[in-house]
């Protein structure tokens, strides 16, 4: 018998994840005319049948939402009308000479000390032709800066239609002595292991330290063997944004052979059809591990093949 979990050190390296979703923005007429513009350094408003002028360019007025407007040239000069400093970086909030909102972005080319309400400041251009609002480096002071004027937009780039978006979330995770157990053993011995539940032989997988059902603490280490049944499973016959591997596929819960629990895993398949037949609630099935250097998560199973019994 092995080992009860808490005998093992706890100082285990973490568990680096990510969470990405990607996103396809479609930033309208107005918004996609300003973002094609910054690359030939120039700021584009809207101006409204009110006389409303507001930059960077929107599709309707944020005072009383009118929908009517002309796209306007604004000077790359204002006034700083609030600043804060978030992270060591500065943020100014600067209403353009002629427009009348203020435009948030970055100061550059001062302190914190060197800046009031009221400072004349000009855009400082970024090196390229970055069709975004980071072709604009920045606002700097600039007490000579004359005051500019709105002219009409000529010849107008054509808008920016899509803007590829991807949204990253990082997570450190801590193992904890028993998910470090668990791919430890996987990364080393090429075997997964569990705990005991508190009042019988079975496995729990993934181990943990209190039993899900009797909330007393769980027992000592199982190794489990590579073989087990299919519980639940649906075949993947269509492609989604994140898929690890191409269809067809069947996606299945798994019981390894003396566990309790169920884990997912992936089953290849040749064609959809044969699979309904093979693959379903009760069939045996075995892991193929990955070959070369294994990492210590389970991906080293590489999937789950049907035994023919």
């Amino acid at each position: 018998m092995q080992a009860v979990p808490d005998t093992y050190a706890i100082d285990l390296p973490t568990l680096h994840s990510e969470l990405a979703m990607p996103y396809t923005l479609t930033p309208g007429k107005a918004a996609g005319v300003f973002l094609a513009e910054m690359a030939n350094r120039r700021i584009v408003g809207s101006r409204f049948v009110s006389g409303l002028v507001i930059a960077p360019a929107q599709d309707f007025s944020p005072v009383d939402g009118e929908s009517e407007f002309e796209l306007v040239e604004v000077p790359a000069t204002g006034e700083l009308c609030g600043f804060t400093e978030v992270a060591g970086d500065i943020i100014g909030l600067v209403r353009l000479d002629g427009c009348d909102n203020e435009f948030p972005h970055k100061m550059v080319e001062c302190s914190l000390n060197a800046l009031k309400i009221g400072t004349r400041v000009s855009a400082v251009w970024a090196d390229g032709t970055e069709q975004s609002i980071l072709a604009i480096a920045g606002f700097k002071p600039d007490a000579g800066a004359a005051v500019g004027s709105v002219a009409s937009l000529a010849d107008p780039s054509a808008a920016v239609e899509v803007v590829p978006y991807k949204l990253r979330l990082q997570y450190e995770h801590s193992y904890g002595p028993y998910y470090g157990r668990l791919f430890d053993e996987i990364r080393v011995n090429r075997r997964v292991i569990g705990v005991r539940t508190s009042d019988g032989d079975l496995a729990l997988l993934p181990p943990r330290e209190v039993d899900d059902i009797t909330h007393r603490r769980t027992g000592t280490w199982k190794a489990l063997p590579d073989t087990g049944t299919i519980r639940a499973c649906s075949i993947i016959n269509l492609e989604f944004v994140g898929q690890t591997r191409p269809p067809p596929y069947v996606y299945a819960e798994i019981v390894l052979d003396g566990a309790s629990t169920k884990m997912i895993h992936m089953i290849d398949i040749d064609d959809v059809e044969s699979a309904k037949q093979r693959i379903k609630p009760g069939t045996r099935v075995r892991a193929v591990w990955r070959e070369g250097e294994r990492e210590g998560s389970l991906r080293d199973i590489e999937r789950f093949e049907v035994i023919d019994e």
